[in-house]
């Protein structure tokens, strides 16, 4: 698979909702609920940051619930692609973009979305054949003043912004022609994974997926 072939799977993915979650999971029996919860919301694309030490374990539980699309975040090296792949993830993601990371998806046939922060970064996977990219910290690196800026020297590169992100500021990004989709942590907060209460997950994700783009 080559990085154009992955920039194709990764734009489709991102076409699929609004919003990615990206996830932090503690408790491996909150992993299923959790898909359930976000799938029946309509945010069938699930981030598993590589954080924790259930993450893995997560990603495989979570990937045999009917309707999702769950990916594997927080991707350093070639041993957390392998890694992503064998729990059964079927997208990755890195804050960055570094040879062994893209060598290893390619490897792999594993779809990347990999992390820039500036002009330069994002040229130089653009360069690699990678189209679609997460802007990342989004909210450090400038917000969406930062992504709109971007968008005039470099319209051939959509992004999918992540870190620090709100409900209230998603849809700041989301008006932008260059933002496929945000990635954020507010769909599945905390308080509500510790109650297990997945109604507020649902409802929280049923907004999310009818934000505009």
């Amino acid at each position: 698979m080559t990085p154009e072939q992955q920039s194709t799977l990764t734009t489709e993915i991102c076409a699929m909702a609004p919003v990615i979650p990206v996830l932090v999971i503690t408790q491996i029996e909150h992993a299923r609920p959790l898909a359930e919860a976000l799938i029946a919301g309509g945010l069938p694309v699930l981030e598993v940051t590589l954080r924790t030490p259930c993450a893995l374990d997560a990603i495989t539980e979570m990937a045999a619930v009917q309707g999702g699309v769950v990916g594997a975040g927080t991707l350093l090296n070639a041993a957390d692609v392998r890694a992503a792949v064998a729990a059964g993830a079927r997208f990755g993601v890195s804050p960055g973009g570094t040879a062994p990371v893209i060598d290893a998806c390619i490897a792999a046939e594993l779809p990347l979305l990999p992390g820039a922060a500036t002009a330069t970064e994002a040229m130089v996977l653009r360069d690699r054949g990678y189209s679609m990219q997460k802007f990342f910290p989004a909210e450090a690196a400038g917000g969406a003043a930062s992504l709109k800026a971007l968008a005039a020297p470099l319209p051939q590169i959509r992004f999918c912004p992540t870190g620090g992100i709100t409900e209230a500021r998603a849809p700041d990004y989301l008006a932008l022609p260059n933002v496929a989709c945000v990635g954020g942590s507010w769909v599945a907060p905390a308080q509500a994974l510790a109650n297990g209460d997945w109604a507020e997950i649902t409802r929280l994700a049923r907004a999310a997926a009818a934000l505009p783009r």
